[in-house]
C-alpha cells in the first residue's frame, strides 16, 4: 500500500479504483473542492509555478518528490500510512481487543464528530492565510506558505475520504458542509476559534504554524492511536507532512528574533521599529496571543467528552504506548481551578478522575513542545548578549475556553480585575499600534535571494537548493 497511484484522477494507495461507487462520489466532490480552491486559496498566485513537494509513497524515507507545478494543478489525494502488524486497540474499555475496520455503531456519532472537528481546521487555515503571499518576505518564505497551503488541502482530503468511505449519506454532507464554512465568517464559522482569528501578517502566520499547527500535532498524534484503524493510520501520514508546517512556525519567528537581536547590537539603545525591525516585546505579544488562543484548542480541563473519546478507544494520549496504565480507571489528575463563582479568581488544587482530564494530559505535552521552541529562541537572545527574554503566558491567561473563561489574569497567572485587565491589556497583548508597526512592514520582497529587512534569512534553502533559487516564477 506504500506506493501512490499519481495517474489517477484523485492520487491514492487506497486502492480507490476497487471501489467504483466510492470513487464516483469522490470524484464528484472533487470539482467543488477546486471551486473552493480557487475561491479561497492564495489569492493572485494561482498560475504561478511553484517549487512543491507532492508525496509519491508513504515510506519513511524518499517519500515526496519536488517540481515546479502550478497549485490548482496540484496532485492532491488520499494516503493512509501501512497497517501496524498485529497492532491492537491500546487504551480505554476495550483495551487490547481487534482494531475497528469499519466503523462500531454504538461510536458512530462520537467518531464523526472527531474527524469533522479535525477536517475543519484544514480549509479553515487555508482561508485565514489566503491574502499573505503579497506581502511574503522573500521567495523562500512564500514557496514556504505555498507548500502548507496545499498539505493543509491534502489533509482535507484525507478526513474526507474517511467521511465518504465510512459515513454515508451523513459523510457526505458533512463533506459538503466542509466547504461551505468560511473563516471568520460570522454566519458560517469555522468550528473552532482559533481557525477564525485574522492571520494578517506574516508575524501572525509564523505564530500560527508555531502554536496552532503545533496543536495539530498533538491531536493528530492522540487521533493516531485510535482504536478506528483507518484514523489512526490517517494521521500518522498526515504527521509527516505537519513536521514541515512547525518548522516553518518555529524558524520563521526565530528568524525574526534573530534580525531584531542584529538590529539592537548594531544600535544598543535606539528603538528598532526606527530601523525597520519588530521589538522584541512586540513579538512576546504575539506569543501571548496565539499561545493563549491555541491553548483553547485542546478544550475544556474537565471534559467528560475527552474521557468517552478515551473510554472508547477513539483518541488516546500523544505518546500512549508510553505509559503504564492504558485504563486510566482510578487514577486522578490535579486541576488548578479557580475559587468558585463568585471568587476573587485565586487558583486551588483539586483532584478529578484521569478520564476526564485528558485534554489536559494532552495540553501537558504540547506545552513541553512549546517550551523547547522558545528556549532556542532564548539561545539566540542570550548569544547577542541580550537580557531579554521571551516566555509562554501562564495557562490561565487570555482564556475563551474552559474552566478559566470569562475570568482575567495576568501573563504571570495572577488574577487581575476587570479594570486592571483594562489598563494593562496593551501591555500583555499586541495594541492597535503594534499591529499598525507589523502591518506597515508587510512589504513584498519577491527577488530571488533578497529578504525583508525585519527577517533574518534561513541557514539553509529547501531540497538542498539555494536561497536565491526561483522557488516561486514570479514572472
Amino acid at each position: 500500500m506504500s506506493n501512490v497511484d499519481l495517474a489517477a484522477r484523485i492520487p491514492n494507495n487506497v486502492d480507490l479504483d476497487h471501489d467504483p461507487r466510492l470513487q464516483r462520489a469522490l470524484e464528484k466532490w472533487l470539482p467543488d473542492y477546486l471551486s473552493w480552491w480557487q475561491a479561497m486559496g492564495p489569492q493572485g498566485w494561482q498560475a504561478r509555478d511553484v517549487y512543491l513537494r507532492t508525496a509519491v509513497s508513504v515510506d519513511a524515507d524518499g517519500w515526496a518528490r519536488f517540481g515546479h507545478v502550478k497549485m490548482p494543478d496540484y496532485r492532491w489525494g488520499v494516503l493512509l500510512a501501512d497497517p501496524v502488524p498485529a497492532r491492537t486497540i491500546g487504551f480505554g474499555d476495550h483495551l487490547g481487543r481487534p482494531l475497528w475496520q469499519e466503523v462500531p455503531g454504538e461510536y458512530r456519532n462520537l467518531l464523526r464528530r472527531l474527524i469533522v472537528t479535525q477536517a475543519d481546521t484544514e480549509p479553515a487555515s487555508v482561508e485565514q492565510q489566503r491574502r499573505l503571499g503579497d506581502t511574503a518576505p522573500s521567495l523562500y518564505d512564500l514557496r514556504n506558505l505555498f507548500q502548507v497551503n496545499v498539505e493543509e488541502g491534502r489533509h482535507l482530503w484525507a478526513m474526507v475520504y474517511l467521511l465518504h468511505r465510512y459515513f454515508g449519506r451523513d459523510g457526505r454532507e458533512e463533506a459538503e458542509a466542509l466547504l461551505a464554512r468560511r473563516s471568520g465568517d460570522p454566519d458560517r464559522p469555522r468550528i473552532l476559534g482559533a481557525f477564525n482569528a485574522p492571520v494578517e501578517d506574516w508575524l501572525s502566520y509564523f505564530m500560527f504554524t508555531m502554536f496552532t499547527d503545533r496543536d495539530g500535532k498533538y491531536q493528530l498524534l492522540a487521533l493516531s492511536q485510535s482504536g478506528f484503524d483507518p484514523l489512526a493510520r490517517t494521521c500518522r501520514f498526515m504527521l509527516t507532512e505537519e513536521a514541515h508546517h512547525m518548522f516553518v512556525g518555529e524558524t520563521g519567528v526565530g528568524r525574526v528574533v534573530q534580525r531584531t537581536a542584529e538590529l539592537l547590537q548594531e544600535a544598543p539603545g535606539r528603538d528598532v521599529r526606527e530601523r525597520g525591525g519588530i521589538p522584541l516585546d512586540t513579538i512576546q505579544k504575539y506569543v501571548n496571543s496565539w499561545y493563549s488562543i491555541s491553548l483553547d484548542l485542546f478544550g475544556g480541563e474537565v471534559s467528560t467528552n475527552a474521557s468517552d473519546f478515551f473510554a472508547s478507544g477513539l483518541k488516546g494520549r500523544a505518546k500512549e504506548p508510553d505509559y503504564e496504565d492504558h485504563v486510566a480507571l482510578g487514577a486522578t489528575y490535579t486541576v488548578r481551578r479557580p475559587t468558585a463563582s463568585g471568587g476573587d479568581g485565586r487558583l486551588v488544587a483539586e483532584e478529578v478522575p484521569l478520564r476526564n482530564a485528558m485534554n489536559e494530559v494532552l495540553r501537558d505535552e504540547y506545552v513541553e513542545d512549546n517550551q523547547r521552541g522558545v528556549d532556542r529562541w532564548n539561545r539566540t537572545l542570550e548569544r547577542a548578549g541580550l537580557a531579554f527574554r521571551l516566555r509562554l503566558p501562564a495557562r490561565p491567561f487570555h482564556r475563551a475556553i474552559g474552566i478559566y473563561a470569562g475570568r482575567h489574569y495576568s501573563p504571570e497567572g495572577e488574577p487581575v480585575d476587570e479594570a486592571a485587565w483594562e489598563a494593562r491589556r496593551d501591555e500583555w497583548l499586541p495594541s492597535a499600534s503594534d499591529r499598525a508597526h507589523v502591518a506597515d512592514l508587510m512589504r513584498a520582497v519577491h527577488e530571488p535571494g533578497r529578504m525583508a529587512g525585519w527577517i533574518a534569512p534561513p541557514s539553509r534553502g529547501v531540497d538542498g537548493k539555494p536561497l536565491d533559487f526561483d522557488y516561486v516564477r514570479v514572472t
